[in-house]
């Protein structure tokens, strides 16, 4: 069998069940972060990210928009379980021909950003590669009662996010704002019942808390924000990238949230049973029933290629009826 066939998150998932923790884990892989216990307060998170060359950007793309998108991917991360980042170690991979001017401007990307978010830079490695390879490995920390996974969504609660969604390949993708401000305001002041970041497609990862929290959702076509980048409603759904946060809240919670004038959010739809399963209903009130698959390594790599393949071939498979099933 190969790769291929089982895909991403496949793999992930066999690597899952070999997985062993002890009791300083308090939650292991399959959220944005690791979670670690640390003290009688605190937790600890622990992420990692590895962006590549003709996947994750082209060879052609500003070398400080790279670096500083390495180091934004773990700053999401953190974000989305309501942390805030304090260390790092980066390691690159460097093909022999690149000019050391080039190296520079890498890591000027890299540091820029840590210096804004006050982040320690503590080590990393270096190594050669065909092509250029950065990982970034980012520890943080957040109060036990401010925790966000994404295993705590609710039947009946308001689905939400931040930003605009589609079209990121224009130009987001590597200059994203990681939403550490919103979401630190959100945990700081509101019962956030699960919350994510939006890197594999709004589709693919609601369906990451819709399974760890065995509940089912419906959006709303009228409700949901696109960019002006974005090519049609189907992009915004699964095309990635674009770091945005999207959490869960109960209606109580979501009320308080809309009054609020400090950041803006919006809402998307809400939480059902799990049997309802997950479905968009369109501007003439009919619904798709979505199979959860969206933005991946197999993607993003077809994206850069020259082949041609675009985004819509990897499209969630779609089966359309009334609104009356609804």
């Amino acid at each position: 069998m190969h790769l291929k066939e089982i895909g991403e998150f496949g793999l992930v998932k066999r690597f899952q069940k070999q997985i062993k923790t002890d009791r300083s884990v308090f939650k292991g892989s399959g959220d944005d972060c690791a979670v670690l216990k640390l003290d009688n307060s605190n937790y600890q998170l622990f992420t990692c990210d590895m962006i590549i060359e003709g996947v994750d950007f082209r060879k052609t793309d500003n070398l400080e928009n790279v670096g500083r998108k390495a180091l934004a991917i773990s700053i999401s991360d953190i974000a989305a379980c309501g942390g805030l980042p304090k260390h790092a170690v980066v390691s690159l991979g460097l093909p022999k021909n690149m000019q050391v001017h080039q190296v520079d401007l890498l890591a000027k990307g890299l540091f820029d950003l840590a210096k804004e978010y006050k982040i320690n830079i503590v080590g990393g490695d270096i190594s050669a590669s065909t092509k250029l390879i950065i990982d970034v490995s980012m520890l943080g920390k957040v109060e036990k009662y401010k925790l966000c996974l994404r295993r705590g969504a609710k039947y009946g609660d308001i689905i939400m996010v931040t930003g605009d969604f589609g079209g990121s390949i224009k130009g987001k993708h590597l200059k994203f704002t990681p939403r550490l401000k919103e979401a630190r305001f959100l945990v700081d002041n509101f019962k956030i019942n699960s919350m994510i970041d939006v890197s594999d497609g709004l589709v693919q990862d609601l369906g990451h808390i819709l399974e760890q929290s065995s509940v089912g959702a419906v959006l709303y076509e009228s409700l949901l924000p696109l960019s002006r980048e974005a090519k049609g409603i189907e992009e915004a759904l699964c095309s990635g990238e674009e770091f945005e946060l999207l959490f869960t809240v109960s209606r109580d919670q979501a009320s308080k949230i809309i009054k609020c004038s400090k950041y803006r959010f919006r809402v998307i739809g809400e939480i059902m049973p799990a049997s309802f399963g997950l479905r968009l209903i369109n501007q003439k009130n009919r619904y798709s029933r979505f199979k959860l698959r969206g933005y991946c390594a197999e993607a993003r790599t077809a994206r850069f290629a020259q082949s041609g393949r675009t985004w819509q071939s990897f499209m969630p498979r779609c089966s359309k009826g009334g609104y009356k099933h609804f």
